[in-house]
């Protein structure tokens, strides 16, 4: 999906969530891609019939009411959309004898899968929550002798899952005897670390149904060691498509992992969003006739058409967001949202929250 859709697809989520029914007279129906528009109709109908059963007076009203309206808006369709259709009708008011029946009919922007009907107090959005959920997730482990971090790259997000350290003394500096036997103590010692990492490794990704792949980094020779040493499962092992060299195994050598792997990442979201960050500070910087930022100076640009690239932070108003987002497709500029999940997100947000590089000087 479009980041677009997503981020409408989930203001459309928290609206729906915010309400509650005074009884059990919220209907949700979701209609699969490939269903037929006439059975769905018809089984609305035959649940208008079950309706008359409800005790409540008041709720046996609202109810059919609810029903009555959904099966006139599928009037209004010759057939169901492509990817099928979710739509929820109910009375939201939270005055007792004051009805107030609205309709939701949502089109999705990914293939419905889930045939399903249901009256309750609220709406029932998880078929669209699994929508807007990433769908794909990248770990990130770094390790050292000393220490190791393990994290995911869920689209922009980093999210630091697990921490350990070995225990491990570090070298001695005199010889002889002892100083041998301490040696092989300290790699024993390394070695059961590595195998105690590989250990949170495989529980925190072997059942991981969305996980893409695994990044490995660490100091040196450190990474190759972990991974020959650590004994990790063959699935996992199946999963590592990168190893990069980073001098640090703390939350700090994560982000570097992330920043090293671009080559890896080149198609994510987070990816994408620190190179568009980093042309607009760099051209703010080295040619600012050729960037605007602030809310004025972008829609002034917009009206002259002089726009290449418009950058837009996701904490602004979702209705600012979508007015900025049509005037830039109508002049075929391209449209990024800049999240709040990367440190260079939260500095654009900080900084103006909305700008954009130009095609020529205004």
């Amino acid at each position: 999906m479009e980041e677009g859709d997503i981020l409408k697809l989930k203001g459309l989520i928290e609206e729906l969530e915010s309400y509650r029914g005074r009884h059990t007279e919220l209907i949700s129906a979701y209609a699969p891609a490939g269903s037929n528009i006439n059975q769905l109709a018809s089984q609305l109908l035959s649940e208008q019939s079950t309706a008359q059963n409800i005790k409540s007076k008041t709720t046996k009203t609202n109810v059919i009411d609810a029903l009555e309206r959904i099966i006139r808006h599928l009037k209004l369709y010759k057939r169901l959309p492509d990817n099928g259709l979710a739509i929820f009708c109910g009375n939201i008011s939270k005055v007792e004898g004051q009805p107030d029946l609205k309709i939701w009919a949502i089109e999705p922007p990914q293939e419905l899968k889930t045939r399903f009907y249901r009256c309750d107090q609220t709406f029932v959005l998880e078929p669209l929550k699994e929508m807007v959920e990433v769908q794909e997730v990248y770990g990130l482990v770094v390790v050292d002798r000393k220490e190791a971090t393990i994290a995911v790259l869920e689209g922009k997000m980093i999210k630091i899952l697990r921490r350990a350290t070995s225990g491990a003394p570090g070298k001695v500096k005199a010889g002889g005897q002892s100083a041998a036997r301490f040696d092989r103590i300290r790699e024993e010692l390394t070695k059961e670390f590595y195998r105690r990492v590989a250990d949170n490794v495989k529980e925190v990704f072997f059942d991981m149904k969305k996980l893409q792949g695994i990044i490995v980094g660490g100091p040196g020779p450190t990474k190759e060691d972990f991974l020959k040493e650590g004994q990790l499962v063959t699935a996992l092992q199946k999963k590592v498509i990168a190893i990069k060299d980073i001098g640090y195994a703390d939350e700090h050598g994560i982000e570097l992992l992330v920043e090293a792997s671009q080559d890896v990442l080149v198609k994510e979201a987070i990816t994408k969003e620190k190179a568009i960050l980093e042309k607009f500070f760099s051209m703010l910087a080295k040619d600012p006739k050729m960037t605007v930022y602030g809310m004025e100076n972008v829609k002034r640009a917009l009206e002259a058409g002089a726009i290449e690239h418009l950058l837009v932070s996701t904490t602004l108003d979702k209705k600012i967001i979508f007015e900025l987002e049509k005037a830039a497709h109508s002049i075929s500029a391209q449209f990024h949202f800049i999240s709040i999940d990367t440190n260079e997100g939260l500095q654009f947000k900080n900084f103006a929250g909305v700008g954009a590089l130009l095609r020529y000087a205004i």
